[in-house]
């Protein structure tokens, strides 16, 4: 029987890799839960990744694009942004939404929380559903090159299901999302 409270892996030395504002690599020699030698890599993510689902009165929401550089490709996914540590997690997602689709809402509630990929970071995630919308001037950052797209959430549906949005959180939160309107709760 396995207790899920006792951590099976032993560290035997570990290394920094590299190091920025963003992210830090560690790589580890490590004796495995079977007993051998091994190594492992973390990705350890400085912000926490905060994720914003927008739906409005006519059950609409928003789509942002960009180029995403580590993907060499294009990508069409749900407002995202990071949160600082000492930032509050709600505070960095109305920062999010604004900055990238000029949007302020006045009803939020946090859907979920995930671990995006545990098998080599840490990078922790929480999701807001964003409601009753009032539009304003977006603000985005000078990484950024958006393009804001309003659609039925329908069809957000189906571009998860077809494959045309790939990002995780954005997967997340439309299958959540759906889920939740099906049982009524939304």
């Amino acid at each position: 029987m396995v207790n899920e409270t006792i951590n099976p892996w032993k560290v035997v030395s570990e290394k920094e890799v590299y190091d920025n504002p963003w992210i830090k690599l560690t790589a580890y020699e490590v004796i495995n839960p079977s007993g051998g030698e091994g190594i492992y890599g973390k990705v350890h993510f400085k912000n926490r990744a905060i994720a914003i689902l927008v739906l409005d009165e006519d059950k609409n929401t928003y789509l942002v694009g960009q180029y995403r550089f580590v993907l060499n490709a294009y990508s069409w996914e749900i407002p995202e942004g990071g949160c600082p540590e000492g930032e509050y997690t709600l505070d960095a997602a109305k920062r999010e939404l604004l900055e990238e689709t000029g949007l302020v809402a006045s009803n939020w509630k946090e859907l979920m929380r995930s671990h995006l990929s545990n098998s080599i970071g840490d990078e922790f995630a929480i999701i807001y559903l964003a409601q009753d919308l009032v539009q304003k001037t977006a603000m985005p950052e000078e990484t950024e090159q958006l393009v804001v797209r309003k659609i039925a959430f329908a069809e957000a549906v189906t571009m998860v299901n077809d494959g045309r949005i790939t990002d995780a959180l954005s997967i997340l939160a439309i299958q959540k999302l759906q889920l939740m309107i099906l049982a009524n709760e939304i």
